[in-house]
């Protein structure tokens, strides 16, 4: 789908109705008849046609294992299943299909991380380090492996514009530094991290990097290889894919140094009485009857984006994130987290005098979706100092109208809770 002006964010953006058409869900009215608006999406993306097509397709057309039967079913499903690997290593400038390890989502991808490269590896006195803006599953896999190896976990904190501080970082950084683990994008604040040149440092004193990629890879032109990374998690529902498909890219290097993350049919090479040899890389990561439905409707997605192009994506949400910004920022009582020159659609703001469960009840009866909450970052919200926040976080298919109904609804809420 090629991008098109569009006056109201400025600048080369996407026909976004010819967009929203293509997803079921946005058609249909909540509370009293009132159009669906959806800005949760950091949370989850809403899916367009073709990936629920791709799903009944599977089932109804090819639906068997993969990697077993010899029959035209398996043989038809297992060709499908292996191209998603390449269309995702081609997706994200992998190269080496090899490389991409398919799991439930980012979670288990870096709890994969942490149990097959991190209990390997770590000895007692290594350190990791996390940032402080980190999602929770960025965080507590690295914890329990530094309780388990004695490790010790170091903690490179934030620049009030919620930046990371570089030079602490590098402070931080020493001969006992045995992993880096950063998010691409902030699920809070938005922030786009550095990423390749923090890696550049870690590598330069013999440290590896793994970066969750959850609010990175829908909305960015992502290129692993540039980044220069050692592991790079995604999940494929916040790319407009099914629930239960995600990524774990691993550099091939890496790959030599893990044992599996667990044990089961279709990851082995051979299996003795007494002991066992694993089957090449990925698939010694693979174990058991994998998600085949999900990762071929992963494929679709991406696909999708592929068509839209995802620097057109990147422009669009660009401006609209621009556009968000300025609209919230210019209502009363509204305090914006997060001011990074170059960040991603995640918004959160607080209203003052509403706890963000209030606000986001009172909305959602005019039909917006929003999350409130600590949105899994409970170390960032303490660094924010507030219990918790709301949230608008976009995507290609919202619009500039929708924000302004959002604005619209919090002043309604400021009056009705007597605040406005």
């Amino acid at each position: 789908m090629a991008a098109t002006p569009n006056k109201s964010t400025g600048g080369p953006a996407l026909d976004v109705q010819r967009i929203r058409a293509d997803f079921p869900i946005l058609q249909q009215k909540v509370h009293d008849e009132r159009p669906l608006i959806y800005l949760d999406n950091a949370a989850t993306s809403q899916k367009p046609q073709l990936v629920i097509d791709a799903l009944t397709t599977y089932y109804t057309q090819y639906n068997a294992n993969v990697h077993r039967a010899l029959h035209y079913l398996g043989e038809q499903a297992t060709a499908r299943y292996e191209a998603v690997r390449k269309k995702v290593a081609d997706f994200i400038g992998a190269g080496d299909s090899g490389t991409v390890v398919f799991t439930r989502g980012t979670t288990e991808s870096i709890n994969l991380v942490a149990r097959a490269w991190g209990a390997a590896r770590l000895q007692a006195g290594d350190e990791i380090i996390v940032t402080g803006m980190e999602h929770h599953s960025n965080i507590i896999p690295w914890q329990l492996c530094c309780r388990e190896r004695g490790a010790r976990l170091r903690w490179v904190e934030l620049l009030p514009d919620g930046t990371l501080d570089l030079e602490q970082y590098r402070e931080v950084l020493n001969e006992r530094t045995r992993l880096v683990a950063m998010t691409h994008v902030s699920n809070v604040l938005g922030t786009l991290n550095p990423v390749a040149a923090m890696a550049h440092e870690a590598h330069q004193i013999g440290a590896c990097v793994v970066v969750d990629g959850a609010q990175s890879v829908p909305y960015l032109p992502v290129n692993v290889a540039a980044l220069d990374v050692d592991f790079f998690a995604f999940s494929g529902h916040k790319c407009g894919g099914p629930t239960g498909a995600g990524v774990c890219w691993i550099r091939r290097e890496r790959l030599a140094e893990m044992e599996p993350f667990m044990g089961g049919g279709e990851m082995i090479e051979r299996v003795h009485d007494d002991d066992a040899t694993w089957a090449e890389p990925p698939y010694k990561f693979e174990a058991g009857t994998p998600n085949i439905a999900d990762v071929i409707a992963l494929g679709a997605a991406l696909e999708y984006l592929e068509g839209l192009g995802m620097e057109a994506v990147h422009t669009y949400e660009q401006a609209l994130t621009t556009y968000a910004l300025d609209t919230l920022a210019a209502l009363p009582g509204v305090r914006i987290f997060g001011s990074a020159p170059e960040r991603g659609g995640a918004v959160s703001f607080a209203v003052e005098g509403l706890h963000p469960h209030d606000l986001s009840q009172y909305v959602d009866q005019h039909g917006i979706a929003i999350r409130a909450g600590h949105l899994c970052a409970q170390p960032l919200m303490r660094r924010l100092g507030v219990p918790a926040v709301s949230r608008a976080s976009l995507s290609y298919y919202n619009t500039t109208a929708e924000i302004d109904a959002l604005a619209a609804s919090i002043r309604r809420a400021q009056k009705f809770f007597g605040h406005g």
